[in-house]
């Protein structure tokens, strides 16, 4: 099968040359398995939980038995008949409380992992698909967008979103910046008050830097090549993220696929 070739773009936004694409951009759209390789990565930060096991049940409660004409519950000595202890009355205990040893971490087969991440690889070479995640792709020149090494030497905040403005993703990262607002529910008093919309994943062969200096730009993200996972590029289980390749870690794309499909 004839491989996809595509232009390499420079930092102007202009064609400095074309890349051949690695047959992994031609996986097929599987969002049913992205989905699941998307839980299992999310189910290693949950935290587990349970109960006290004496919860509820430090009490003096017993039930006075029948024959009284009121309910057999356990009530506390020595007050007006007030219960205690049993589930569902005030200050009793829960029923069936969560237990810690709750098998919390959802685990895939690691063919179907492998298939998830070729999945939303190729996921992010689609216009349609990108679009219907809701990224602002209006000025962007192709897809996948390759762009050349030289963005791995850049070293400021400045200079990165410049050349990302003449690449055509200002109008995402603009996006982003507008849909930033304050959480609703408890989660503002702990820690995590805003929340924004997800931006651009720039995927590089080398980081000389690029991650610190791109730190300050809301939504921007930046990834070895080899250290890709499948939520990376399908955030909140949605393949289709704006993705900027470079073009050493297009190569070094095909070389590590290339690997695997040999082993």
């Amino acid at each position: 099968m004839a491989r996809r070739t595509v232009k390499v773009f420079n930092l102007e936004g202009k064609p400095a040359g074309k890349i051949e694409l690695p047959p992994v951009f031609a996986t097929p759209l599987r969002p049913d398995v992205i989905k699941r390789a998307v839980l299992a990565v999310q189910s290693t930060r949950f935290q587990r939980q349970g109960r006290d096991y004496m919860a509820g049940k430090r009490t003096s409660a017993e039930s006075r038995g029948t024959g009284s004409g009121i309910a057999r519950i356990p009530r506390l000595k020595g007050q007006s008949g007030r219960a205690a202890f049993a589930p569902g009355v005030v200050g009793g205990r829960l029923a069936h409380p969560p237990t810690p040893e709750k098998k919390i971490v959802k685990k895939i087969p690691k063919k179907e992992k492998q298939l998830a991440l070729r999945s939303a690889i190729a996921a992010t070479a689609s216009k349609d698909i990108v679009a219907s995640r809701g990224h602002a792709i209006e000025d962007v020149p192709a897809f996948p967008l390759v762009v050349s090494d030289d963005i791995e030497n850049l070293k400021k905040t400045k200079e990165i979103e410049e050349s990302l403005i003449q690449l055509g993703l200002l109008a995402d990262i603009f996006r982003v910046r507008e849909s930033r607002k304050i959480r609703a529910g408890k989660g503002k008093s702990r820690g995590r008050k805003m929340k924004h919309a997800v931006g651009p994943l720039i995927v590089v062969a080398e980081d000389k830097g690029l991650t610190q200096a791109a730190k300050n730009l809301l939504g921007v993200d930046v990834v070895k090549v080899e250290n890709l996972n499948v939520e990376m590029l399908a955030p909140g289980t949605h393949p289709g993220r704006l993705t900027l390749w470079t073009s050493g870690a297009i190569e070094k794309l095909g070389q590590i696929h290339e690997r695997g499909a040999q082993a």
